[in-house]
């Protein structure tokens, strides 16, 4: 993969993610002293997993969330009608909606045909992590977001750099 298709796929990620969670009522800072090449990820409670395939891309984005971080973000989307329980399927669902509307807006200012995304894989659970691949051929990038109200989103995105 170039690094320009690269370049414009974290960038555009990053920005979709402030932009879409804005719109649903979640207002989502980067902390750009915090991003970091590699998976740095603390004390997510839930994630959602999307793999990106096609015209010489395959990765996945995963968006994960603290416990502040799934509160503010289920409870803005939902109006307060949802409670944030991550034993809650429908709570749940929030955040693989989220991820369904960044992947989405992402890959339509990306502008890169030919290229698919996976439904989301949900996961809840306490210290939740993704470990880096033990190949070089794999490149990846840490986004925090800090969320008004407390909390943090994090968004790590993987590439094959074949």
């Amino acid at each position: 993969m170039s690094s320009q298709k690269l370049t414009t796929l974290v960038n555009t990620f990053g920005t979709s993610l402030i932009s879409v969670a804005g719109e649903v009522g979640v207002s989502a800072e980067l902390l750009k002293a915090q991003i970091t090449r590699g998976v740095s990820v603390d004390n997510a409670c839930c994630a959602a997993l999307i793999g990106i395939v096609g015209d010489g891309i395959q990765g996945t984005i995963v968006i994960m969330l603290d416990m502040g971080g799934f509160s503010s973000t289920v409870t803005a989307m939902s109006g307060g009608m949802i409670q944030p329980n991550l034993e809650d399927s429908i709570a749940m669902s929030v955040v693989g909606e989220l991820s369904n509307m960044v992947s989405g807006r992402a890959l339509t200012q990306a502008a890169l045909p030919g290229i698919d995304v996976t439904p989301p894989q949900l996961i809840s659970g306490s210290g939740i992590r993704t470990v880096p691949a033990q190949s070089p051929e794999i490149i990846s990038f840490t986004l925090p977001f800090q969320v008004a109200g407390g909390g943090k989103i994090y968004l790590v995105l993987s590439f094959n750099s074949i």
